[in-house]
């Protein structure tokens, strides 16, 4: 169950360009930068044990930046702190808007149980960190002890491969998103001093007017970049920390599928390059592919690599550096800042998202739940202990000397004991009987449903047992060679797989496949006859050949009539529903093909034959807990 998870990703199509598709990427570069964090952080252990003075005479050097007698003066740690993480919060914005507005908190009836788990997991632990520092001074660290690492949480998801569902990363990434939020606002209001308004209001009224200009439909990267550089520099003169820029203009980042009118639009413009490669028709097509896409989906394939793999990295490097020696650790294991930390990320985390959750989902008589299982959501619960990033840039602006290499100590014990733990809570759900197992890991909760239009098998062409738990459908294109790649792995599925429906519908997209129109009317000739899926499956073998003398041919080839077949496709009898079909697409924001939904839920990732399986068997075992047996 759920080996789709590790499955190599298939070439794909427009799909890639689509929402959830982004989170799956997003995804990938956390749990793949996991790595390189890891590394990092070693790198900085290694250094300042090996040379404790060079690693802080670097990281205390001063760099200036100064235009006209103004500007910002910074040290090399404070660049990074306050400089590059402003690009990995600039991604955190990116990605809570995309969640808003294609993810599934689109379903506004879903914002709560996240909202609450995310706030519940910093509360629970901030207060048990208060409760062991209760009276001290050291309790102004309290924030230390609440923010999830993302990179780190979702490394680990993915190292346990298989034995949670995937949709636990959507939910633990849904929480972490609104945990960065609260942890910034920390940042901001607890941890800035000296609050200088003038400038405050200043870098305010900039990303105001980054606001206004968002709202008209400027595009420019530059302006919106050049308006940003000017509210972080008045921030960091404000005292305020400049973090919340990088977030607020993500949040300003909509998210949106690329429209087939877009796609179209920009075929004809790459077609005039084509046919006059001009400067201007080539600056013309480059725009018009790129508008074709949201802002949100640029912004992120711009910057989430760097984000994770440079400036996460750079960011552990600079802080996680702790020199150790036998005093320190004998301090640390007693020192109520490390205790604090580790009972609020061990205990405090998984207590806080669990029990929130639990609350939810009785308080609201099950209306609200978990998109998994309570060994699922437990296991997101004991790896959201994995505190790191923020909890470290945190930890800087709380503590210094000795206090901060405890608070660093008790930040990086309590990631391995959160791997620990969450390791163990995956053993045990993957020893329980499968019935229990099933239940444990995918739970009983309803899916968001992607398909627009449902299955009507008085209109669909079906093919497989009609009370089938799992109903396949694909937007397909006869003439587009993704299609034809997929078809293979289609027929395998079904051979597979005795208990599963499949409904094709077209989406014929004429722009890039001039027959595809007429193939897809001629299945529809076809259908009048009762031979849908013979000239189906014809039509899939022989790609390559779709002029209308090619589909006469397969008429005759079939046994059809074919005086009545060359009569429907001259008056374009199938016309009329080859474009229901067509409009069923553009309801579900579909506009690639192949395109797959699995009982309602739009596939993403891979589609070769370990990805629709995994997502195949995933959806019966669902179907089969929420429905019960057919």
């Amino acid at each position: 169950m759920f080996r789709g998870l590790t499955a190599p990703l298939a070439e794909r199509g427009e799909r890639e360009r689509t929402t959830a598709a982004a989170a799956w990427a997003y995804i990938r570069t956390e749990t793949g930068s996991a790595a390189v964090l890891l590394a990092a952080t070693v790198a900085a252990l290694v250094w300042v044990n090996a040379a404790p003075g060079g690693y802080r005479s670097v990281w205390r050097t001063h760099l200036s930046v100064v235009l006209g007698g103004h500007g910002v003066d910074l040290t090399l740690n404070e660049w990074v702190n306050s400089g590059l993480m402003t690009l990995f919060f600039l991604v955190v914005g990116l990605e809570a808007r995309r969640e808003f507005d294609l993810g599934e908190l689109r379903d506004r009836r879903r914002i709560p149980l996240p909202l609450l788990a995310g706030v519940s997991g910093m509360v629970v632990p901030v207060a048990l960190y208060l409760a062991v520092n209760a009276g001290r001074p050291s309790a102004h660290g309290w924030g230390t002890a609440m923010s999830t690492d993302t990179a780190f949480a979702l490394g680990m998801l993915a190292l346990l491969g298989s034995r949670f569902p995937p949709r636990l990363h959507t939910f633990i990434l849904t929480v972490a998103v609104v945990d960065d939020f609260v942890a910034l606002a920390v940042i901001a209001v607890a941890y800035s001093e000296h609050i200088s308004w003038t400038p405050l209001l200043v870098g305010i009224g900039f990303l105001a007017v980054a606001g206004v200009v968002r709202t008209l439909g400027v595009r420019r990267g530059l302006v919106y970049a050049a308006l940003g550089i000017a509210a972080w520099v008045a921030f960091v003169h404000s005292g305020v920390d400049p973090l919340v820029v990088g977030l607020v203009l993500g949040l300003m980042s909509y998210a949106y599928p690329a429209s087939r009118d877009a796609l179209e639009r920009a075929t004809g413009l790459f077609r005039s390059f084509r046919e006059q490669p001009t400067a201007d028709l080539e600056r013309e097509a480059r725009m018009g592919i790129a508008s074709a896409l949201s802002p949100n989906d640029r912004l992120q394939r711009l910057w989430h690599p760097w984000s994770s793999y440079v400036i996460v990295p750079l960011f552990a490097l600079a802080n996680a550096g702790i020199h150790i020696d036998g005093a320190l650790l004998a301090d640390a294991f007693t020192s109520p800042i490390t205790l604090g930390i580790l009972l609020g990320y061990g205990v405090g985390k998984p207590l806080g998202i669990v029990g929130a959750s639990a609350l939810a989902t009785r308080f609201s008589g099950g209306r609200l739940r978990p998109p998994v299982g309570w060994a699922a959501v437990l296991g997101g619960g004991t790896i959201a202990g994995i505190g790191f990033t923020v909890s470290l840039l945190i930890a800087t602006l709380a503590f210094d000397g000795r206090e901060l290499d405890q608070a660093k100590i008790g930040v990086l014990s309590a990631v391995v004991l959160a791997m620990l733990v969450t390791t163990v809570v995956a053993l045990v759900a993957e020893r329980l009987p499968e019935p229990r197992r099933a239940r444990a890991l995918l739970g009983t909760a309803q899916s968001v449903v992607d398909l627009a239009e449902p299955v009507d098998p008085g209109r669909d062409h079906v093919r497989g047992p009609l009370d089938a738990p799992v109903t396949v459908v694909e937007y397909g294109d006869f003439e587009c060679p993704f299609c034809g790649q997929a078809e293979s792995v289609v027929r395998e599925l079904l051979a597979d797989f005795g208990d599963v429906r499949y409904v094709w519908r077209h989406l014929p997209l004429t722009d890039v496949h001039p027959h595809a129109q007429f193939a897809a009317e001629a299945a529809e000739a076809a259908a009048a006859q009762g031979r849908f899926w013979e000239m189906h499956d014809l039509l899939m073998d022989r790609q390559d050949e779709l002029k209308v003398k090619d589909l006469l041919r397969y008429a005759a080839e079939l046994g059809l009539d074919v005086e009545d077949f060359k009569e429907a496709l001259k008056s374009r009898r199938g016309k009329a529903r080859v474009a229901r079909d067509v409009d069923s697409a553009d309801l579900s924001g579909v506009s690639g093909t192949p395109t797959f939904f699995v009982n309602g839920r739009r596939h993403h990732g891979a589609y070769d034959i370990e990805g629709l399986s995994a997502a195949v068997m995933a959806a019966r075992d669902r179907a089969l807990l929420v429905d019960g047996p057919r």
